[in-house]
């Protein structure tokens, strides 16, 4: 399973590798992505199969590594 979700900073992320020491549970028929840190729910999005369902969605985003940190200085991170 693949698929990708927008960060919180407009970023892409693969549900596979979401970095930041979260993992995703995916809701394939709902398209709903929980990113989760433990038991605890950090961020929640739409989950898009492919770039092209990007695309279409008319979203226009950069795709980052799991590496690429979550947040920014201006967000306390």
């Amino acid at each position: 399973m693949g698929g990708f979700f927008m960060d919180w900073d407009g970023n892409l992320r693969s549900v596979e590798d979401p970095g930041g020491g979260y993992v995703c549970d995916v809701d394939l028929p709902a398209r709903y992505v929980a990113v989760m840190q433990g038991s605890i729910l950090a961020h929640e999005a739409t989950l898009y199969k492919t770039l092209t369902d990007v695309e279409k969605a008319g979203i226009k985003a950069e795709v980052v590594p799991g590496s690429h940190p979550w947040g920014s200085k201006r967000d306390g991170f």
